[in-house]
C-alpha cells in the first residue's frame, strides 16, 4: 500500500498550516537462535511492561514461534512458564529418515493445541510475517496470509536435525538458513510510522570454545547464519542484541529463566532510545 509522507518545512510555510503529529509504531524482527530465543519473550515482556505500541511482527525459527504465540495474545510470561513445564524430551522423538533425526509432529501438536486447530495468519492479533527456505530453489520464502502452522513449522526445521516440511510444492526448512532477521520483511511496502527494532539473539563470542565435534558443528553454523545478518543488521532503525546471549548454546532449554531475563533487562535499559525512535515529529 503506498504511504503519503508527512509536509515538509516548505509545505507547512507555504500553506501556513501546522504538520500533524506522527504516532510512530514498532516493528518487531525476531531472530533464530535455538534456545537463546527464549530471550525474545524477554524483550517483548519488557515492551509491554514499558507500554511501547508493537504493530507487527516477523520471525524465523524460534523467533518465529515466539512471534506467532505473542501474535496469538498469548503474554510472554505465559510462555516462560510453558517452557519451563515441558519435558524436551517429548519434543524430540526420533524419526531416522533419510531427511532428517527427528520428527516435528509433537512440536506441531503443541504449537496446534496453543494456536487453535486450523489457526490462520488472519486470525491472529497482530500482523505476522514468517521467513523458511526453499531447499531445493535456495531461495527465502516469505508467509504472511494463510494456515499458519505449516510455514512456521518449516521455518524452525533446522537441516539435518529435523526433516523438511513439504508445503505448497516446495521443502522447506528453517528460514534462518538464508535469514536470520527478517528486516526487509517488515520494511517492504512499510507505512512511513513503522520503526523496525531487529532483535537478534546470536552475538558473536569471540572467546568461543571448540573442544570436540558437537562444538565444531554448533560454531559454524552460528557463524554460517550470523554472516547473513550483516544487512539486516544495518537496515534497522534499532538493534537490540543482549551481549550476555553469547554464553548460551543453542540447546540451553534448562536456562529458560536466565535466557528471558537477559532480553528482559536488557530491554528495559535500551528504554530512552525506544522511546526516542517513536517520539513525534
Amino acid at each position: 500500500m503506498p504511504t503519503v509522507p508527512p509536509p515538509s518545512v516548505n509545505e507547512v510555510q507555504a500553506t501556513g498550516t501546522q504538520a500533524p503529529t506522527i504516532s510512530y509504531q514498532l516493528g518487531l524482527a525476531l531472530s533464530g537462535g535455538g534456545a537463546r530465543g527464549i530471550a525474545h519473550l524477554g524483550v517483548l515482556a519488557a515492551l509491554d511492561e514499558l507500554q511501547l505500541p508493537v504493530a507487527c511482527l516477523s520471525g524465523v525459527s524460534s523467533g518465529g514461534i515466539v512471534a506467532a504465540l505473542y501474535a496469538a495474545g498469548m503474554p510472554p510470561r505465559e510462555v516462560l512458564r510453558l517452557l519451563q513445564e515441558l519435558r524436551i524430551a517429548r519434543l524430540t522423538r526420533v524419526a531416522l529418515s533419510r531427511h532428517g533425526i527427528l520428527h516435528l509432529d509433537a512440536v506441531g501438536s503443541l504449537l496446534e493445541q496453543h494456536l487453535g486447530v486450523g489457526c490462520t495468519f488472519e486470525q491472529l492479533r497482530l500482523p505476522l510475517t514468517l521467513v523458511a527456505t526453499d531447499l531445493l530453489a535456495g531461495t527465502s520464502v516469505r508467509f504472511s496470509s494463510g494456515p499458519l502452522l505449516p510455514p512456521l513449522l518449516a521455518s524452525a526445521a533446522v537441516p539435518i536435525l529435523y526433516r523438511p516440511v513439504e508445503y505448497q510444492g516446495r521443502q522447506l526448512v528453517d528460514g534462518g538458513l538464508l535469514n536470520n532477521l527478517p528486516v526487509e520483511a517488515l520494511l517492504e511496502g512499510a507505512p512511513a510510522h513503522l520503526r523496525v527494532v531487529g532483535v537478534h539473539c546470536n552475538p558473536p563470542n569471540p572467546e568461543a570454545q571448540v573442544p570436540n565435534m558437537r562444538a565444531l558443528v554448533e560454531r559454524t553454523f552460528n557463524l554460517a547464519i550470523g554472516g547473513n545478518t550483516v544487512l539486516s543488521k544495518q537496515l534497522c532503525h534499532l538493534l537490540l542484541e543482549p551481549p550476555e546471549l553469547c554464553q548460551y548454546r543453542t540447546l540451553s532449554f534448562r536456562r529458560a529463566p536466565e535466557l528471558f531475563d537477559i532480553g528482559y533487562r536488557y530491554t528495559l535499559r535500551r528504554e530512552p532510545e525506544l522511546r526516542a525512535l517513536l517520539a513525534p515529529e
